[in-house]
């Protein structure tokens, strides 16, 4: 593992053209992440937004990179470590080489609010036990798991009929929607969370889902249909058309054959 992170590293520091993480990263998630520091400026704090990449380690958005492909979901072809375990090697490794700083870095002096993925939460974990030493206000939208320190509000699918948005960007849509009920420049005061679960639990009503499974031959014709009829359209685009059409697909499924289908396009 630390031999292929080190070849990682150098084939990333080497490679080139390259371009800020701002234009880098697309779809709905990364436009909601882009927002959240105007969400916090409007709360009354000063935020910079930093990325967790399973590429490139912890870095701040406007850092440069070459376009890469790699994820910390076990199940998808661009995957770096095929268990919770391998990921936790890999980022450790990926810190070492490329990382910026560590989130207990960035929790000396300053508020912390992350927005995680259960994989992501779990390959992280060190980190996040080592964050919540420090002592300082921490907040974490998502995750995997409870930690002493790191105050957690778990995903709630039942706020996405008022959030909006995917399933994909519903736990930063619920982080601007936190900062929306600070009260005097405390992120995770107790008028604050008594704000934020008062709201939720008015808006929160459980998803249903009625949608036909499909075969792989089925989504890969409904993807070829819809890029040629709609040119440059997202991946998480064609998702939410897919399922909102009352068909389903499991996320990772979809996106190996999306990929396996538009490179054949």
């Amino acid at each position: 593992m630390k031999e292929r992170a080190v070849l990682w590293n150098q084939r990333v520091n080497k490679a080139s053209p390259t371009h800020t993480l701002t234009e880098l990263y697309r779809g709905d998630h990364w436009t909601q992440a882009r927002r959240l520091c105007e969400a916090a400026a409007k709360a009354g704090f000063k935020a910079d937004l930093w990325v967790a990449s399973a590429g490139l380690g912890l870095q701040p958005v406007s850092a440069s990179a070459p376009s890469y492909a790699a994820t910390f979901s076990t199940r998808h072809a661009d995957s770096v470590a095929t268990t919770a375990e391998g990921s936790a090697q890999w980022w450790g490794h990926l810190q070492e080489g490329t990382g910026r700083a560590t989130l207990q870095e960035l929790g000396k002096g300053s508020p912390v609010l992350m927005v995680l993925s259960e994989v992501y939460a779990k390959a992280m974990e060190a980190e996040l036990l080592a964050l919540a030493e420090v002592g300082s206000e921490v907040l974490l939208f998502g995750g995997v798991e409870e930690i002493a320190g790191v105050q957690r509000v778990p995903a709630d699918a039942g706020l996405r009929r008022t959030l909006g948005g995917t399933l994909t960007s519903l736990n930063v849509r619920m982080a601007a929607s936190w900062l929306q009920h600070c009260e005097n420049n405390q992120l995770t005061s107790s008028a604050t969370s008594a704000s934020w679960k008062t709201w939720a639990a008015g808006e929160s009503r459980p998803e249903q889902h009625n949608r036909q499974p499909m075969t792989d031959d089925e989504v890969v014709a409904f993807i070829r249909q819809q890029a040629a009829s709609q040119p440059g359209i997202s991946r998480t685009r064609l998702l939410r058309l897919l399922r909102d059409g009352g068909r389903a697909c499991e996320q990772s499924r979809f996106a190996n054959l999306y990929i396996k289908t538009t490179g054949e396009l």
